[in-house]
């Protein structure tokens, strides 16, 4: 039977979303309901109402695709994998809820020979993310909180598996850029860099991202008639983060914007 799921968006000609030009597929749903999220229409699994940022009139955002629609539009650009070393991205949400859907995806993606990307929390059950390295080529993941308590206070999850599954990756030599967004009033102070330092030698992590906070995703949440949470917090800038770098790096942490 063939798999089907839900996506929100086919993004062509992506050159963010991992090596070369890439076509960056985004599934619907997610676990965690982070405040500062770009993609809050990605949250939900379901296709929802939201405003069309150009008319401010009702539409739907999400659809049911499924995996053959999906590869039949990313093999459309594959001489441009080729030539600049992309290929297929799947982000979200969180694509590994979606799983079944997700796999197959990535499966077929393989079997076109095509360079496979995944953008994850990792927050999924270990055995399945284990699995889902099998069919990847590179991971971009995140680590919020080293505490999983505020973690779980913010995010609505804690961060157990996803710590285990993050140092999994890096104990596996899986080609893996971990991130941390740095977000006023929740991991942004130079104990918080301390700190997170800690946790990382400990996970066998040996090199992190720095995320500034920005508000990119403000005016999706107007559009979804929800309320944003981060209105009152001024966006972070490179500059604003030289410190807390400077801080994981004493600790022997490759540290970078």
């Amino acid at each position: 039977m063939q798999e089907k799921g839900y996506i929100f968006n086919i993004q062509h000609f992506s050159i963010h979303d991992g090596p070369g030009i890439r076509t960056t597929v985004f599934l619907k749903g997610c676990p965690l309901r982070c405040p500062w999220c770009s993609n809050p229409e990605s949250q939900r699994f379901k296709p929802e109402p939201m405003l069309d940022p150009e008319t401010k009139k009702p539409s739907c955002v999400g659809e049911e695709k499924s995996v053959d629609e999906i590869i039949e539009d990313v093999v459309k650009d594959i001489d441009f994998y080729e030539e600049s070393g992309g290929g297929l991205t799947l982000s979200g949400g969180e694509p590994l809820a979606q799983f079944g859907f997700a796999r197959a995806i990535l499966k077929r993606a393989k079997q076109e020979h095509i360079h496979t990307a995944l953008e994850t929390t990792a927050y999924v059950d270990h055995q399945k993310f284990v699995e889902i390295l099998n069919y990847v080529d590179f991971i971009y993941t995140d680590l919020k909180h080293y505490d999983p308590q505020k973690h779980r206070s913010i995010t609505a999850v804690d961060n157990e598996l996803i710590i285990k599954n993050i140092s999994y990756a890096f104990t596996h030599n899986t080609h893996i850029v971990l991130r941390i967004p740095v977000i006023p009033d929740f991991n942004n102070s130079l104990e918080d860099a301390a700190q997170f330092g800690q946790l990382f030698k400990k996970m066998h992590v040996n090199k992190v991202q720095l995320l500034p906070f920005h508000q990119f995703g403000e005016n999706k949440y107007k559009l979804l008639k929800r309320v944003y949470q981060m209105g009152k917090y001024k966006p972070l800038h490179p500059e604003d983060l030289y410190d807390y770098r400077d801080v994981l790096c004493k600790q022997g942490i490759n540290c970078y914007l």
